[in-house]
C-alpha cells in the first residue's frame, strides 16, 4: 500500500454484528452465492444470542404441524394486533408470519442449524384472543462444540449466572433432572453423567463442550456461515458508514488497528445487538432508569447502541414512541466468587409455589407468576414517585431448598457464599426478615398472614397467580392443587432484591416489511438493512411468548439476507 493510500476490502454484503440477526442475514446472503464480511465489534461472537435462551417464537412452522398444530392463517396475526395495540405494524408483521415458517425450514434443511419445540408452551399471554397453549416457541437443539473446531474458542459464554459449575443447562429435559436430582435415582444418575462430560471436556478443551441454549443458536449459525466460508473479524468495529449518492457502500472499519475501508456492493446489514449498555439512550428513553445509571442489563457490555447511531448518520430514524423501549425482566445483582458483579435475571423463579414479591411498604403488587416483562411494568407502578423502584422476591427455608431462588441453588448446594455477600437475605422470623431488608415489618407480617389463609387451599383471591397457563408452566407441576401457590411457614425465611433490566431493547431502527432501514420521509435508504435488536421490534413493546426477540432476528435476517440476494440477481 503506497503512501497514505487506503486499505480496501470488497464484498457483496457487509453484515455488523454476529448475534442471531446478523448471522441469518449472512448464511442466507451466502448461500445464495454472494461474497459476505461479517464484522464484530467485540472479541467473541455471538452476541445476546450466547448467552440468551435460545428460544425463537415463530408461528405456523413444520415443527408445529408435525405435533399435528395447525393454525388459521389469522390467529397469530389477530394475537399480535392485540399484543401490540396502537403499534401494530400490519405491513411488518404480515412479513413475519409469511417468511418465518420460511426461515426456519431453510435453516433446518440447508445449514447447521436444528430446532426442537415442546408440544405445549404456552404464550405468555394464551388467554388472549389468537393466543395458543403451544406450537409457537421452539429453541436451538443442544450443539457439539468441536464442530466448530478452533473457532470454538471465539463464542461468548453463556451468562455465568444461569450456569451450573459453569456448564450451561438446557431448557426443559436438563433443568428438570438437576432440580429432582435428589429426589430421583434416574434424575441422579442424569446429573452425574453430564457432570462428568462437563468436567472431562473442561480438562481436555478448557471448557465444556455441549452447547445449549443461545450458546447452542450463536455456535449453528458461526458453523453454517464458517461451512460457507464467510470471513468473521473480531475486534472490529465500524467508525462510520460510506453513503455515496444517497445510498449506503460500506463502512469504515478498524481491524488491528487499522481503518479498512469496506466496500459493499450490495449492502450492510447493521445488527449490532440494539442499546441496553448505551446510558445516554436510556436516559432518554427508559423512564424508571433516571440519569441513565438506574438499569442493570445481563446483556453483553458491547451493546452500546452503535448500529442505531450509525444509521442515523445515514438519515435513519429511531422509533421511540412504543410503550415499552426495552422487554424488561426483574433481575438481582450477585457478587461472583471473583469479586466481580453479575447480573441475575429472574424467569421461573417467581412461579415457584411459597414464593411471593412485596414492595418495601411489605405489600404484594403482582402475579408473581406473569411474564418477566409484565412483572416489572406492575413493578413500576406500585413504586411511589421518587422511590427507587425495587422489590423483594421471598419464600420460606422449605422453598428455597426445594426450588433454589435467583443465583441461590436448591439442596444439597450450599448457601453461604450468597448469605456471606448479603445477596440472600435471612431472617429467623418475618419480622427479622423485614429489618434486614428495609420491608416494613408490619405490612410483611400482614401480607403473609393474608396470603397464607388462601395459599394452604391453592388459592390466590388477590392476584390469581397459577389461574394463567404460562403460571402453570413455570410452577411445580408435581404440587397441588395449585402447581404455583403454597404456604409461607417454615422459617428461616429470605428475600433477595430485586431491580429493573432487559432482555434487549424494542426502540431502534425503523424498518419496513424487506427490513430496509427508512428515511424522515418512510422511505428506504438504499443499501441499509437492520436485524435483531438494532430494528424496531414488531411486538410493539409488549412481549406474548418465549422467543420474540430471537423469532424476528432470525426471520428479518432471512429476508434481509434474501432481499440483497435478490437485488444483485441479473
Amino acid at each position: 500500500m503506497a503512501g497514505n493510500e487506503q486499505e480496501t476490502y470488497e464484498c457483496d454484503a457487509l453484515v455488523v454484528g454476529s448475534g442471531c440477526g446478523g448471522l441469518s442475514a449472512a448464511v442466507t446472503a451466502g448461500h445464495h452465492g454472494l461474497n459476505v464480511l461479517v464484522v464484530e465489534k467485540e472479541p467473541r461472537f455471538g452476541g445476546t444470542t450466547a448467552r440468551s435462551g435460545g428460544w425463537l417464537w415463530i408461528p405456523g412452522t413444520s415443527l408445529a404441524k408435525a405435533w399435528g398444530i395447525e393454525e388459521g392463517p389469522d390467529q397469530a396475526k389477530t394475537y399480535l394486533r392485540h399484543e401490540a395495540g396502537n403499534s401494530f405494524d400490519a405491513a411488518r408483521v404480515d412479513a413475519f408470519l409469511s417468511e418465518g415458517p420460511k426461515a426456519v425450514d431453510f435453516f433446518t434443511s440447508k445449514t447447521a442449524v436444528r430446532f426442537d419445540m415442546p408440544l405445549t408452551f404456552p404464550d405468555y399471554h394464551a388467554e388472549a384472543p389468537g393466543g395458543a397453549q403451544g406450537g409457537r416457541s421452539m429453541v436451538a437443539r443442544p450443539f457439539n462444540g468441536r464442530e466448530l473446531g478452533e473457532h470454538i474458542k471465539d463464542i461468548g459464554g453463556p451468562l455465568p449466572e444461569l450456569t451450573v459449575f459453569g456448564m450451561m443447562l438446557g431448557s426443559g429435559k436438563d433443568i428438570v433432572h438437576f432440580m429432582r436430582a435428589t429426589k430421583s435415582l434416574t434424575s441422579a444418575i442424569y446429573v452425574a453423567k453430564r457432570l462428568s462430560k462437563h468436567a472431562m471436556d473442561v480438562m481436555r478443551h478448557g471448557r465444556g463442550m455441549t452447547l445449549t441454549n443461545g450458546n447452542a443458536l450463536a455456535g449453528r449459525l458461526a458453523k453454517s456461515a464458517f461451512d460457507l466460508k464467510i470471513p468473521l473479524w473480531l475486534s472490529s468495529p465500524v467508525h462510520e458508514l460510506i453513503v455515496e449518492d444517497g445510498a449506503v457502500r460500506g463502512a469504515v472499519v478498524e481491524r488491528h488497528g487499522k481503518l479498512i475501508r469496506v466496500n459493499a456492493r450490495r449492502g450492510v446489514v447493521l445488527a449490532c445487538g440494539g442499546f441496553p449498555h448505551d446510558v445516554a439512550r436510556r436516559k432518554t428513553m427508559f423512564p424508571h432508569a433516571g440519569d441513565g445509571t438506574a438499569h442493570f442489563s445481563p446483556g453483553p457490555v458491547g451493546n452500546t447502541g452503535d448500529g442505531l447511531r450509525l444509521a442515523e448518520t445515514a438519515g435513519g430514524r429511531i422509533e421511540d414512541t412504543l410503550p415499552n423501549a426495552a422487554a424488561w425482566v426483574p433481575v438481582s445483582i450477585t457478587e461472583r466468587k471473583d469479586g466481580s458483579k453479575g447480573v441475575m435475571p429472574h424467569f421461573i423463579d417467581r412461579a415457584k409455589p411459597g414464593v411471593i414479591a412485596v414492595m418495601r411498604n411489605g405489600k404484594r403488587f403482582a402475579n408473581e407468576g406473569n411474564s418477566y416483562h409484565d412483572f416489572v411494568q406492575a413493578m413500576v407502578k406500585a413504586a411511589k414517585p421518587g422511590d427507587e423502584i425495587t422489590a423483594f422476591l421471598l419464600c420460606d427455608h422449605h422453598a428455597l431448598r426445594k426450588y433454589g431462588l435467583g443465583c441461590v441453588p436448591p439442596f444439597p448446594m450450599p448457601l453461604r457464599h450468597h448469605l456471606a455477600t448479603g445477596y440472600l437475605k435471612r431472617g429467623t422470623t418475618l419480622a427479622e426478615l423485614a429489618d434486614r431488608t428495609g420491608i416494613d415489618r408490619h405490612g410483611l407480617e400482614a401480607t403473609i398472614a393474608e396470603f397464607n389463609t388462601s395459599a394452604a387451599e391453592g388459592r390466590d383471591p388477590s392476584f390469581g397467580k397459577g389461574s394463567r397457563a404460562y403460571n402453570r408452566y413455570q410452577g411445580d407441576a408435581l404440587h397441588g392443587p395449585n402447581p404455583c401457590v403454597a404456604p409461607i411457614k417454615d422459617g428461616p425465611f429470605y428475600a433477595i432484591k430485586l431491580v429493573i433490566g432487559d432482555l434487549g431493547t424494542y426502540a431502534g431502527i425503523k424498518t419496513d416489511a424487506h427490513a430496509r432501514a427508512l428515511d424522515a420521509d418512510g422511505q428506504p435508504i438504499a443499501g441499509l438493512y437492520a436485524a435483531g435488536n438494532d430494528m424496531a421490534s414488531i411486538m410493539g413493546g409488549n412481549y406474548p411468548g418465549a422467543g420474540i426477540t430471537l423469532g424476528p432476528a432470525l426471520t428479518f435476517g432471512y429476508i434481509a439476507g434474501k432481499h440483497i440476494a435478490d437485488a444483485a440477481a441479473p
